[in-house]
């Protein structure tokens, strides 16, 4: 979900669903060959919703008819994935790939027709985030 304020929209979405969220991450995500500046939290309890700050001139934009922004879903072999979903007709929209050396695949968004775009994360980050989202449970009060 992106939203134009990150803490307003925490507050509020935290007392509507009573949500416990993971620290705020603020990071240059990586999109290319290039990177945006990013500001994003996880809820603690799955499904793990995603709240993005808006980051204007990039994908990460509000829209006058949804600010749900994507569907996350880990991947192993991501780049077999990323190929099944352009085949489906998904283009390929954005890709986030490690620094060098490593330049491994860590995430792709598709656009699909329905005017949802689907994520797909590499799996190998995934107990790296489960440990985050543990952290901010064992945090709740």
């Amino acid at each position: 979900m992106v939203v134009p304020r990150l803490e307003e929209a925490l507050d509020h979405l935290g007392a509507t669903l009573g949500l416990v969220w993971t620290p705020v991450v603020e990071t240059d995500v990586p999109v290319g060959d290039s990177a945006v500046p990013l500001r994003f939290v996880y809820s603690a309890e799955p499904p793990h919703l995603e709240v993005i700050e808006e980051a204007p001139g990039s994908v990460w934009v509000c829209n006058p008819h949804s600010n749900l922004h994507h569907i996350g879903f880990w991947a192993d072999g991501l780049e077999g994935e990323r190929d099944r979903l352009v085949a489906s007709g998904c283009p390929l929209e954005i890709a986030g790939i490690a620094p060098e050396p490593d330049r491994t695949a860590l995430y792709t968004y598709h656009a699909d027709p329905l005017q949802l775009r689907v994520e797909l994360v590499n799996a190998a980050l995934r107990p790296l985030m489960e440990e985050g989202f543990a952290a901010a449970r064992g945090a709740r009060p």
